[in-house]
């Protein structure tokens, strides 16, 4: 079955850049049909969509966060992966990855596929 695990550092100071990273096994991420995302969800708030990389390699994000974000992808290493500059305490929030046939949702039955999640916290 496929599986998404979220990995990086757990404490960003403000002003910096976060960077996670998704490693997706039991299944490829470029394939057909699959668009793989990142969503988070601030503490006390609901699930927020970030940004999706999709099988060529574009990418869509949120109209809020676009000026701040980058996804990537290591096609030989099945990742892909979270960069988001500038940050603010505002930015603290559990960051999920996720994979499916859609995109863009802030739903959890949007996606198919789910990591862990992980903790981010922004503080100095």
């Amino acid at each position: 079955q496929v599986q998404l695990q979220e990995s990086g550092p757990d404490l960003v100071k403000p002003s910096q850049t976060l960077s996670l990273t998704c490693t997706v096994s039991g299944g490829s991420i470029t394939t057909s049909g699959y668009h793989w995302s990142w969503i988070r969800q601030p503490p006390g708030k609901g699930l927020e969509w970030v940004g999706t990389i999709h099988r060529f390699g574009t990418s869509d994000y949120r109209p809020s966060l676009r000026r701040r974000t980058s996804i990537s992808r290591d096609t030989s290493k099945n990742q892909f992966t979270l960069q988001l500059s500038s940050v603010t305490p505002e930015d603290t929030a559990v960051y999920y990855c996720a994979g499916g046939r859609t995109y863009g949702g802030n739903s959890r039955t949007d996606y198919d596929y789910w990591g862990r999640g992980t903790q981010v916290t922004v503080s100095s």
